[in-house]
């Protein structure tokens, strides 16, 4: 099995599960757009220096190609994934803190 295989219904569930959180938040999208490129970046930049290490290696006949630096373009799909559920799961999950509030103020 490929890592686009393996990371593919991944990708598409945390799509799903952004997309049922944050439908009608403007707001909430463009800190998304913002979050997904620093951690993207932040990907890019740790991911090769750690390649370039040598501390892990990928199968080639496993990759789809493309890659930025030293990074295949599936690894960035993995970081991606984490954002997505950490947003859909703070947007989804009652807060502790605001849920106590209401109850004091009724």
């Amino acid at each position: 099995m490929s890592y686009a295989l393996l990371l593919l219904p991944l990708l598409v569930a945390a799509v799903v599960c952004a997309v049922v959180a944050l439908r009608g938040d403007r707001r909430g999208w463009t800190a998304l757009a913002i979050a997904a490129a620093a951690v993207l970046a932040l990907t890019l930049a740790f991911d090769s220096l750690m390649i370039a290490l040598d501390l892990f290696r990928y199968d080639d006949a496993l990759l789809l190609g493309p890659h930025i630096g030293l990074v295949p373009i599936e690894d960035l799909g993995y970081a991606l994934v984490a954002l997505l559920v950490v947003v859909a799961l703070w947007r989804l999950l009652p807060a502790r803190g605001r849920a106590e509030e209401r109850r004091t103020d009724a």
